[in-house]
């Protein structure tokens, strides 16, 4: 079972490295305040998921020819985008901590954050508008119009028991899929392939991105906080109700009630949390990751065999490695 992300992204390692140094580059330069979050965040440890994956989705597309500048340049405004959508969340979420580093509102305040968060969001679509590619940019500009629609929703469901797995998995496309689906099929685009090629790369992300999020959402419960970089059942304990609970209150009415008065009585947190563990809704959940994981599998096999193809089968693996 390969377990590090860096053994899967060996193929583009050099990509991803290039990338760091010009991200930084591209934002630090104007705003020193600007430059110094972009730096934190930039430099703070992340596994840069997405633009590995519009790497790889980029090579095993163009095969035997290198990558192109406006290749290089979508992984940048996709990393961009990311990374303005954790700086937003964090000021939503009043977070302290993310992956075990202090958040941009808390070492700035939440004003700096917020624009932050706006600078790299207007500085990705103006490098994106610059592809001159029509299509990436309705595909990339539908992802950023799908983060405030997620966060939306979540925020409009806080502490809401009558949230469907429908809903939830709806969000969850928001929030985290919506990215690495038309982020790799904006790099079939780039790279020419046929629409059936682009379509399959676009469920790939989906499934794969939606497997992703429900991972998370599991360790949300099962994490210790140095594991999560953030303290351990804090989205669930902030409203946010994703499978693990929303599974835990169909076996266990009770749960809703304490969720309803918002954990406002003694204990209500500790008994909350005790429910979703003694419930079937993790493993239930698991399943769920487990079937989008299997989805998302499925739609690779319309790619030529490469190490950079392979490289997107092993990282359904690892997605749901990180549960165990």
């Amino acid at each position: 079972m390969i377990t590090t992300t860096s053994s899967i992204f060996a193929p583009v390692e050099a990509d991803l490295r290039l990338l760091t140094d010009n991200l930084t580059k591209l934002i630090g330069a104007r705003h020193p305040i600007l430059g110094a979050a972009a730096e934190h965040l930039f430099g703070a440890g992340g596994k840069r998921i997405r633009p590995a994956i519009v790497f790889l989705v980029s090579r095993a597309t163009l095969l035997d020819q290198d990558l192109t500048a406006r290749h290089r340049r979508l992984a940048e405004i996709t990393e961009m985008i990311h990374t303005a959508s954790l700086v937003h969340d964090d000021v939503v979420d009043e977070a302290q901590l993310r992956r075990n580093v202090p958040t941009v509102n808390s070492l700035f305040d939440n004003r700096i954050a917020v624009l932050a968060g706006d600078f790299l969001f207007a500085q990705s679509s103006w490098y994106l508008a610059n592809l001159d590619n029509l299509q990436v940019v309705k595909l990339l500009s539908e992802v950023i119009r799908d983060f405030a629609e997620g966060e939306i929703q979540q925020g409009i469901n806080r502490f809401d028991t009558s949230l469907s797995i429908e809903a939830y998995l709806e969000k969850s496309y928001y929030k985290t899929a919506s990215l690495i689906a038309n982020s790799s099929k904006a790099a079939c685009v780039l790279s020419d392939t046929s629409s059936e090629v682009s379509e399959h790369m676009y469920l790939y992300g989906r499934n794969l991105g939606l497997a992703f999020q429900i991972v998370d959402d599991i360790l949300d419960f099962t994490s210790p906080t140095e594991v999560l970089g953030k303290p351990a059942g804090s989205d669930f304990i902030s409203g946010i109700i994703t499978a693990p609970a929303l599974y835990a209150m169909e076996e266990n009415p009770y749960l809703e009630i304490l969720i309803e008065r918002e954990f406002s009585e003694d204990n209500d947190i500790e008994k909350a949390l005790a429910i979703v563990k003694e419930s079937n809704g993790i493993q239930r959940a698991r399943d769920l990751a487990l079937h989008h994981a299997q989805q998302a599998l499925q739609h690779i096999t319309c790619l030529k065999p490469s190490a950079s193809a392979q490289a997107l089968v092993d990282l359904t693996d690892y997605v749901l490695s990180r549960l165990y």
